[in-house]
């Protein structure tokens, strides 16, 4: 290869060609996928191939996208979702899914990790997509049928890290930096020596995914994990391209990060804010979950309050600068002048469900009949509601950790890692994430008769409502209230009261919901 300026080397050569294998060769002869390889025909240790990112024949001319107010994401996991596991598997049910009235599909992390299992946040190839789910091109067939369905699609990456096996880009260049630390490790370089070319690596990956596979919406791991003392955080200059980007090309395109600081700069577009369209608001979950279960270790230490849930459906936040005996400081910043369509409320997501020891939806801790109230106040209340895969049915089966990593050293490491830690956090009978069975465990079991029929039918009408008053729901933040077990969120256009008791109260049944003209 050829020497050019600042650090970086070059070739051309008329034998790459679609399908072509290729690697780096370094002085040592030691070869190496490349960095912003597009395709891993045989994994993450091995060459790269070329891949056309222009051959594939869109059919989407017309399709402009769903603007904000208007989302409703499904999250799923491709290699759950369905018994195959792929994307096109997963593309067969995307008339059921507009049928259900959502409107964005979610697809966890597509890039390449180490194996065939994993949730996709070891990936370590931040342009390409994993081989088993189909490769690049079943994600662009796939992009395509979901907009000729009608439905919005958002991936899932990762610019706070890279996973731990297969990650050769350090030995190319100063991607990471010891300067800050992450839970993964030394922190990506965006604003050290040499950051310049970093920062360009990982946006030059957001522009791809929303220009040569037309994703709709891009959703940012865990931006607090992302340490970046630049002028213009890598968040905001992300934000900033796509939506140059979306602008030029006249189509709705949207960043979405994923934060747990209950801080508004994420999604201020001023001075100092990091510029994305709509930010995951964990707070909603957290107060619905201790209330109806109980629990109070970790983050729930904060919630449990009836006025919790209070704070999270009528501001966003429920921290917002009050003392956190989770953070041990006090936390969050005020939401004054925000709107709900910033907010991404859910009921259960892949964090909160994967992260439990066994992996249980929120529906198996919850008594029986409050499914129905609780879908009520998610889809109805203010913010963009994301739905977890299996959710609108109800769906029991658990959503477990697991990996398949094949460096020995570390698969033995992770699965005594994840017990030791579990253990020590009183949980038995670890699933072991390296077992094939604990994948197996998770995939969607997909019922529609008795009470998952019902469910699901509660689900659509829900979504039907939140169409008929979408304008109040998307620019109005609620005044909510909460008298015993009933919480009464009241609008403009209309009132919704969700008994989540198992008593009659205030004229409605045990765990049940109605829909009235507005009280005041």
């Amino acid at each position: 290869m050829t020497r050019e300026a600042e650090g970086w080397f070059s070739l051309f050569s008329a034998q790459a060609r679609a399908g072509a294998r290729y690697a780096y060769q370094f002085e040592d002869g030691r070869l190496r996928p490349d960095p912003a390889s597009l395709r891993q025909p045989e994994g993450v240790h091995a060459a790269s191939a070329v891949f056309d990112v222009n051959a594939f024949r869109w059919s989407d001319a017309g399709w402009k996208g769903v603007d904000l107010d208007s989302l409703v994401f499904y999250e799923l996991h491709l290699g759950t979702f369905t018994e195959h596991g792929t994307l096109d598997a997963a593309a067969r049910f995307l008339p059921e899914l507009t049928e259900l009235g959502v409107t964005c599909v979610e697809l966890m992390p597509v890039q390449p990790f180490p194996g065939d299992r994993n949730w996709g946040y070891d990936g370590v190839l931040p342009y390409a997509v994993h081989e088993s789910y189909g490769g690049p091109e079943a994600l662009q067939r796939f992009v395509d049928a979901a907009h000729g369905a009608g439905l919005a699609v958002c991936l899932d990456v990762m610019f706070n890290h890279l996973g731990p096996e297969g990650n050769y880009s350090g030995e190319f260049a100063p991607y990471f930096s010891a300067r800050h630390q992450t839970p993964w490790g030394d922190g990506i370089n965006y604003d050290g020596e040499d950051s310049g070319p970093v920062r360009r690596f990982f946006v030059g990956a957001a522009l791809q995914w929303v220009r040569d596979f037309h994703l709709d919406a891009l959703r940012l791991d865990a931006v607090h994990a992302i340490p970046d003392d630049s002028p213009r955080h890598i968040v905001r200059e992300l934000s900033d391209e796509v939506r140059a980007f979306a602008k030029a090309a006249g189509r709705q395109i949207h960043v979405v990060a994923e934060s747990d600081l209950c801080d508004r700069r994420v999604v201020e577009s001023g001075p100092g804010g990091w510029g994305a369209s709509s930010a995951w608001a964990d707070d909603f979950h957290h107060a619905v979950h201790a209330w109806l279960t109980g629990e109070r270790s970790r983050y729930f230490i904060d919630f449990g309050r009836p006025e919790d849930l209070v704070l999270a459906l009528s501001q966003g936040f429920v921290h917002q600068g009050q003392y956190s005996l989770f953070h041990r400081r006090p936390y969050g910043t005020s939401t004054s002048g925000l709107r709900p369509s910033q907010f991404v409320f859910s009921l259960q997501n892949h964090d909160q469900v994967g992260n439990r020891p066994h992996g249980e939806r929120l529906i198996s801790l919850v008594p029986e009949g409050a499914w129905p109230p609780l879908a009520a106040i998610l889809l109805l209340g203010p913010g963009l509601p994301l739905l977890f895969m299996g959710e609108e049915y109800g769906e029991t089966r658990p959503f477990l950790y697991f990996t398949s990593h094949t460096d020995p050293a570390l698969a033995k490491a992770v699965s005594e890692g994840r017990k030791r830690e579990l253990i020590a956090a009183g949980a038995e009978n670890i699933p072991d994430p390296q077992d094939p069975a604990t994948f197996l465990a998770s995939k969607l079991w997909r019922r529609s008769d008795g009470v998952h029929g019902e469910i699901l039918r509660t689900y659509r009408t829900l979504l039907e409502l939140r169409r008929r008053y979408l304008r109040c729901i998307a620019h109005e933040w609620p005044r909510v209230t909460i008298h015993g077990r009933v919480v009464s969120v009241e609008r403009s256009v209309f009132t919704l009261q969700s008994n989540l008791g198992s008593e009659p109260a205030m004229g409605l049944g045990p765990w049940s919901w109605r829909v009235e003209p507005p009280s005041r």
